[in-house]
């Protein structure tokens, strides 16, 4: 009986052990907390770190066999209040599109501030020159309340998409003339449920001075053919999608923009998102510790579960068969701990095989 027992434990032991090495260490940060993530066509790997008053170099860098180098170049990770527009402020998300050109989003709002408003910035960086090509900078938009956080975009329409959570909306911004609109603005679909707390590792995820944590729409994804494009606000459980033939029709009043978001069911907590080339839906999940995908077939999946992933945030599909993510632990900092760092360092960047 003995005998059978540890023959069992030991079983469990070795499946548990070979779920444990499907998640993968690519890179460690130490106390550079690494947010966006972007792999680009022959697997050059790009990382954003955000602006805090310790800890910080510079926003954007490249893993280079891990190790990190200032991208595209020192200067434009040399930060200065004063330089907003010519400088990365607040590097949050990173998109590699179709055409291998890099987009770096910089909300421009460092360490939880206010924003810089004419640091806010969309920048086009040429992956084979190395070089910024394009940078757009929201002149349209209400910058002093405006908080984009995610970016996607579509290289043969020239439309770019944007969440922002700061005010509950959508941004369409036509990469052709510069110009964006706001959609979707305080939608149900856009907004966080006032009465979810979010919880990890049986405890609430509560600032300071007692709120818990809250965000509008956040992440966002870009199906590989254009035709849809995925969202969610982090504090509640559904995932939503909307054609995005109705998102760029400007002549849809709100009400009926709005009469064409999908439902796609209960997917439970999600950060950041992304879409693969076979249709799958990649989904964080922070309370599982955990990696998802939803299926073309509608169907929810676990891709990898692991006690590594604290916080997972972004993710970048590699040319080498592999989905990147970030582990941000941002639950894990002082701003939700009463001032005590619980952070397990290093930050750390991580590999999974994709599905099948």
């Amino acid at each position: 009986m003995k005998t059978y027992i540890v023959c069992v434990f030991l079983l469990i032991n070795s499946l548990l052990t070979l779920a444990q090495s499907k998640l993968e260490t690519v890179a460690e940060f130490g106390k550079h907390q690494p947010i966006g993530l972007g792999v680009s066509q022959e697997n050059r790997i790009f990382v954003t770190f955000p602006k805090n008053p310790t800890n910080y170099d510079y926003g954007l860098a490249e893993i280079i066999k891990g190790k990190r180098y200032p991208y595209p170049n020192a200067e434009w990770n040399q930060w200065d209040s004063l330089k907003p527009q010519s400088r990365f402020i607040n590097v949050q998300a990173l998109f590699v599109d179709q055409s291998n050109m890099l987009w770096v989003l910089d909300p421009a709002s460092p360490a939880g501030q206010k924003a810089l408003t004419d640091g806010i910035k969309l920048v086009k960086i040429n992956l084979a020159t190395n070089q910024v090509e394009k940078i757009y900078r929201f002149e349209d938009l209400p910058r002093e309340r405006t908080g984009l956080n995610d970016v996607q975009v579509d290289s043969k329409q020239q439309v770019a998409y944007l969440s922002d959570p700061g005010r509950g909306a959508l941004v369409v911004l036509d990469l052709r003339s510069g110009k964006s609109r706001t959609v979707l603005e305080n939608d149900p679909s856009t907004k966080a449920d006032p009465n979810f707390v979010l919880t990890i590792d049986r405890k609430e995820v509560r600032d300071n001075k007692g709120n818990p944590f809250k965000s509008n729409v956040n992440g966002i994804a870009l199906t590989h053919d254009y035709k849809y494009l995925y969202f969610r606000p982090i504090t509640q459980t559904k995932l939503f999608r909307i054609a995005t033939s109705y998102l760029i029709n400007s002549a849809l009043s709100p009400s009926e923009l709005a009469a064409h978001v999908e439902v796609m069911g209960e997917t439970g907590v999600s950060h950041g998102m992304l879409a693969d080339k076979q249709g799958n839906v990649y989904l964080t999940d922070s309370p599982d510790k955990a990696i998802r995908y939803f299926t073309p077939k509608r169907e929810l999946k676990l891709l990898v579960q692991d006690n590594r992933l604290l916080w997972p945030d972004s993710f970048g599909i590699g040319s080498d068969g592999y989905l990147y993510v970030t582990a941000a632990q941002l639950h894990r900092g002082k701003r939700y701990n009463n001032g005590e760092d619980k952070v397990e360092y290093p930050f750390r960047l991580y590999r999974v095989k994709l599905p099948k």
